[in-house]
């Protein structure tokens, strides 16, 4: 993709890189999506906040934690970002699920790709698409409300062209 102008960076949330990785796209049979999301990577536009790579160590499976560990330079140190996220929070009180136990990512990833100019990358859909929600707002509605962008991995996939 090029509009002529610099590409957007992505801000991954951990639903993405863990669907990516243990459900769609297993580096093991796609070896090409890997290579490609490397040049991402290498080009700075690849990223996530520092908050993802915890969640990943918590919930990760055995390949994405170590993938996350060798590609540490994507991770966006919370503190970088850490004012966005509680402006963000403070605006969409019900972003935060009200039943988790630790810290979410989900404020850090929108305030990554605000602060970038970048494009949110969630596997999550919004709140109206759900049967039952259990908050009243989702990545992709926070993202509308911002005016963010914000695509799947098969989105990203799309806008950069990719074909394998």
């Amino acid at each position: 993709m090029s509009n002529g102008g610099p590409e957007p960076p992505y801000s991954l949330d951990t639903s993405s890189l863990m669907e990516w990785q243990a459900s769609y796209y297993p580096l093991d049979v796609f070896p090409s999506v890997a290579a490609k999301v490397a040049e991402l990577i290498e080009a700075g536009r690849f990223l996530a906040a520092g908050l993802v790579h915890d969640e990943i160590q918590a919930v990760g499976t055995a390949e994405l934690i170590n993938w996350a560990n060798e590609n540490s330079a994507m991770f966006i140190p919370t503190p970088e970002v850490l004012a966005e996220a509680l402006s963000i929070q403070n605006q969409f009180a019900g972003l935060r699920d009200p039943k988790a136990e630790f810290e979410e990512a989900d404020a850090y990833v929108i305030a990554l790709a605000r602060m970038r100019r970048g494009v949110v990358v969630t596997q999550e859909t919004p709140a109206a698409e759900k049967r039952n929600p259990k908050r009243t707002h989702f990545i992709p509605d926070v993202c509308r409300e911002l005016g963010i962008p914000s695509i799947s991995l098969l989105g990203l996939m799309r806008r950069e062209g990719w074909s394998f």
